[in-house]
Parts: C-alpha cells; structure tokens; sequence
C-alpha cells in the first residue's frame, strides 16, 4: 500500500515517528514532496527557530531514508485538480503522480472522499491507518510502538504512560489496541 503523508501528520513527532516506524518495516510505502516536507518545516516555526531548524534537519534525514518516497511536484496535474482549499491540491497531485492508495491527514474537510474517489484515492485519519497496521502487524507495530515510547520516555527523562502518549497524538484505536496486547 503507497500512502501520502500530508504535512499536518508530520507536525506532532510522535505520529511522525510511528508512520516513519511502519514504512522503514515496509508495512506501507511512504510518499512525499519537497512541497509537503517543506509546508511541516514552517508549521514548526511557530514554536520557535530552534524546533524549525531541527525540523529541517529531520526533513533532510528522511529524504535521505527514504529515497524512494520523494515525488516531484506535477503543476501540470495539480492545473486540472480541484478541492476546496487550493492550497492542497498539490497533496491530492502527489497521490496520483505516485499511485497512492491514500492521502493519511488529519484534513477531512478539504480532503473530500468524493473528490479524491474519482482519482482513485482515499483519506485515511492517521490512527485509523496507523490501527490497521497494527490489525495485519502487530508483532511489527508493536515493535515500532516500543521503540517511539522509549525514545519518549528517554526525552522525558521517567516513565511516560505508553496509552496517554498516543492518546495526546490523537491515536485513540491505536492506544486502545496497544494497550490490549
């Protein structure tokens, strides 16, 4: 399965690591654009110059990571698109440019299911998609689910309750199952 990765999941570094975590154990094929990796640089900048730089420099190690996830902008698709907020048409471009099977966001409302049916695309919300990966990988997922808790709980310093972390990143399913197994 080939999914876009829409700026807004990149933004919260637990989400990002976790959706990075699946694709780097080949549970789905990550896509993006410089566009779209650049839009998740400049939403940091309202914390401060220091996360955007970090942010940049993240950037820089996925796409050297994941070479293959890079797609080049198609201004001439983007031309005969439409959604309800321009500004990301070039989102739905980089889904059909690439054979994506989904855009994963947290943008339903300018993200159409009928829109994006008629390309042959769908939108998936991040702990929707996130909680089928773990439905076909659990042993995988969990693996990447115990490796992005103890990175937090390395950055905290202490314990860090593994169902509050995902819950805080709006992956309600996902922490329900985590929590489960």
């Amino acid at each position: 399965m080939r999914a876009v990765l829409d700026a807004c999941v990149l933004y919260p570094p637990v989400l990002r690591e976790l959706l990075l975590g699946a694709a780097a154990r080949g549970m789905f094929e990550a896509r993006w654009s410089d566009r779209i990796l650049r839009e998740w640089v400049h939403a940091t900048a309202k914390l401060g110059a220091d996360p955007q730089v970090v942010a940049a420099a993240q950037a820089g190690l996925m796409r050297t990571a994941f070479p293959a996830a890079m797609v080049r902008e198609q201004p001439g698709l983007e031309a005969r698109l439409s959604l309800p907020d321009p500004d990301d048409v070039h989102v739905l471009a980089v889904a059909i440019a690439s054979h994506a099977d989904c855009i994963v966001t947290f943008n339903a409302v300018d993200f159409p299911q009928h829109l994006l049916a008629a390309e042959g695309v769908t939108r998936r919300d991040p702990d929707g998609f996130l909680w089928e990966l773990w439905s076909h990988h659990p042993g995988e997922m969990g693996a990447v689910v115990g490796s992005v808790h103890a990175r937090a709980e390395a950055l905290a310093g202490g314990p860090v309750s593994r169902r509050a972390l995902l819950k805080r990143a709006k992956l309600g399913r996902l922490a329900k199952a985590a929590a489960e197994a």
